[in-house]
């Protein structure tokens, strides 16, 4: 599913919404046309508040065909006071809010939830921390659904269900890694009326100890009279040859704490064995899910869609978009800009007439402002 006609016009409307953080002395510019000049600027290749001003300023006859502008193009300075002050809360409601809208998330979708720091956003002068944003990739429709931020990684076990509690979760499958392999979490997945699949490591020492050693059982007995399903992929190319053995069980009456973890119905592990040469490696993950029935190939490409959320998402921005190189870390400010960066990605995923990838786009949408209205949905 890709984005419904004129997503722009919805945007406006739900980020009319929020509360412009200024007196009403100072604002000699719409906070809407702030935002569109944002967003279009970001598309284009903007880092900072002073390209958005130099690129408003060089569209500016353009963007009066459309925007108001009463008092010209605003200053770099007004763009970084504003979402400096904006509520960057309220601003990834909306953002949440215009993709319910225009995207229709269909039932069995999976969703991705994982966190990125963005390195440079840390302030020594007033000892402020990098922060840290926790976002929810939709794998089947490409786009990101929401995102939270928080200040340290370790408060992804409590950013994790606010940013939850946001989605319209009802038949999706949500995956996450091991660091949101918490009871709470899993009992918001649940209540969401959503199945998960969640990593387990050593944050849950003792059940990834005793689920591992149920798997070696099992394996050792060939899963003689132990309900199972198995699903096996082999991927080739660049000289290796990758293998992944997916194994899932319906047998959890065994552990102790089942009744703890709202919704467990199965345990998985996925067995991944690479070949380069004759260098051979292996590595076994564990996995606990709310799924019902012995689907091992569901399973399966639940665990392998969750990587979508690093391989698409974390890495484009970071590429494309050069996210850890930025230095805007005023207040709200790089919590914001972080939110333009997803909306400008959602935009440009979505706009499928150009056989492009996100760099070729972004220049295109800089060169031919007919494209830009295209992926912005005015056309």
């Amino acid at each position: 599913m890709s984005l419904l006609p004129n997503p722009t016009a919805t945007i406006t409307e739900h980020f009319a919404k929020l509360k412009d953080p200024r007196v009403d002395r100072t604002k000699r510019h719409l906070l809407t046309d702030i935002l569109t000049i944002t967003i279009c600027a970001v598309i284009c290749g903007a880092d900072s508040w002073t390209d958005v001003e130099d690129f408003g300023l060089c569209k500016e006859r353009w963007f009066k065909t459309f925007l108001k502008l009463p008092h010209g193009i605003p200053s770099h300075d007004t763009f970084g006071r504003v979402f400096a002050a904006l509520d960057s809360e309220m601003f990834s409601a909306c953002f949440t809010q215009w993709i319910n809208a225009v995207c229709e998330i269909s039932h069995g979708s999976l969703v991705a939830i994982d966190g990125k720091t963005l390195r440079h956003s840390f302030d020594l002068g007033s000892q402020k921390a990098a922060i840290h944003m926790v976002s929810a990739w939709v794998e089947n429709n490409q786009l990101v659904w929401g995102q939270i931020k928080t200040e340290e990684k370790s408060n992804e076990i409590t950013a994790i269900p606010k940013l939850l509690e946001m989605l319209a979760l009802e038949g999706c499958i949500v995956t996450i890694d091991a660091m949101g392999c918490q009871k709470k979490i899993a009992e918001a997945i649940i209540e969401k009326k959503a199945d998960y699949v969640l990593s387990l490591k050593g944050n849950q020492s003792t059940m990834a100890e005793e689920v591992q050693l149920f798997f070696d059982g099992g394996l050792k007995t060939n899963w003689k009279d132990i309900p199972h399903d198995v699903h096996q992929t082999i991927n080739k190319g660049h000289g290796r040859i990758e293998t992944r053995r997916c194994i899932v069980t319906s047998d959890v009456d065994w552990f102790v704490d089942l009744q703890e973890w709202k919704g467990l119905k199965s345990f998985g592990m996925v067995e991944s064995t690479r070949q380069i040469g004759d260098a051979i490696t292996r590595e076994n993950r564990f996995y606990i899910s709310s799924l019902s029935g012995l689907d091992a190939k569901t399973f399966a490409q639940a665990v392998r869609g969750h990587w979508g959320i690093e391989n698409k998402l974390h890495w484009t921005l970071d590429m494309a978009f050069r996210e850890d190189e930025s230095r805007v870390r005023k207040d709200h400010a790089a919590a914001n800009l972080s939110l333009f960066r997803r909306i400008a990605l959602n935009l440009l995923k979505q706009e499928n007439t150009r056989k492009r990838g996100i760099n070729g786009k972004r220049k295109i949408c800089g060169w031919d402002e007919n494209y830009l209205l295209k992926v912005i949905g005015i056309l």
